[in-house]
């Protein structure tokens, strides 16, 4: 849990003052006051719960009293009104497994600072909803200016560019990932005959558990054997099973989802993962011990 000063969401320090007249200085002394002030920095990124039970800025909860929530995402963004105002917080919620995220707004009025114990500067950020008010909750779309969608178009196509140049040379990517210490892969360009992109947001474990692993020449290297799921519910790795026969010798490998091409058959229900690498390069890779 963040932890927060004590204030309310028309506090936050973004929040401006009126001219009191024309001649009015445009800059001015602010002495930050830990009563009422917030930095904005401190929402972005911050957990925020549901409860169905009544709950207001002053609800005082007891020790663990927030196992008792759902924690449904953390603070993306936070929406302001051009009189400086907060209008509202922009909350990234799960779909499975951190599969289909969607963002929803929440209007600032509704959420709760909640006290955690005896702590007066320690809160927990809830709104009174439900699991399905959250599923229906529509998405919220982000609006940029032409300026701004151009260069992020242009950010686009420079990206895909790379990414192609590296899966036509089957190079690694020389980056390294702290979570499977080796350098990142580049998830290959995959046409396949009677298959598309699955769609990740209708992706289940059962699904990714037990699905065979392709290199790019569609040589089987291994099977997905487990997901590594974070305390958020997102996924963090996909091990894969390399080698061995009947499940002795086999090699480890922890890889992320962006390493993977995932594609399902249009008219069937097969599901084929991609990888960009041999089955012999993946047993060089570090193995994973869980």
């Amino acid at each position: 849990m963040k932890r927060f000063l004590t204030s309310t969401a028309a506090a936050l320090i973004l929040s401006t003052s009126a001219y009191a007249d024309g001649h009015s200085s445009a800059f001015s002394e602010l002495t930050f006051d830990e009563s009422v002030n917030l930095n904005a920095s401190e929402l972005i990124g911050a957990r925020v719960y549901i409860t169905e039970t009544e709950i207001q800025n002053d609800t005082m909860i007891e020790a663990d009293g927030e196992k008792e929530w759902e924690d449904i995402g953390e603070i993306n963004e936070i929406i302001l009104k051009r009189d400086g105002s907060v209008q509202s917080v922009i909350v990234g919620v799960g779909g499975f497994a951190g599969i289909g995220e969607k963002d929803v707004a929440i209007d600032m009025s509704q959420l709760k600072f909640v006290s955690d114990g005896e702590d007066a500067n320690d809160y927990f950020l809830v709104v009174n909803s439900n699991v399905a008010g959250v599923e229906e909750a529509p998405a919220y779309e982000y609006e940029y200016d032409n300026d701004e969608a151009g260069d992020m178009d242009k950010a686009d196509t420079m990206e895909k560019d790379e990414s192609m140049e590296k899966a036509d040379n089957m190079e690694a990517d020389v980056t390294a990932d702290p979570k499977t210490d080796r350098p990142m892969l580049t998830a290959p360009e995959i046409e396949r005959d009677g298959y598309a992109a699955a769609d990740r947001d209708e992706l289940t474990t059962e699904d990714l558990t037990g699905a065979r692993v392709y290199g790019p020449d569609d040589e089987d290297v291994g099977e997905i054997s487990e997901l590594i799921v974070t305390e958020e519910g997102k996924i963090d790795r996909a091990i894969i099973d390399v080698g061995g026969f009947l499940g002795l010798g086999e090699h480890s490998v922890a890889v992320t989802l962006d390493e993977l091409n995932i594609v399902r058959e249009a008219d069937g229900d097969d599901l084929r993962v991609y990888i960009d690498s041999t089955q012999e390069a993946l047993e060089q890779q570090p193995e994973y011990e869980g």
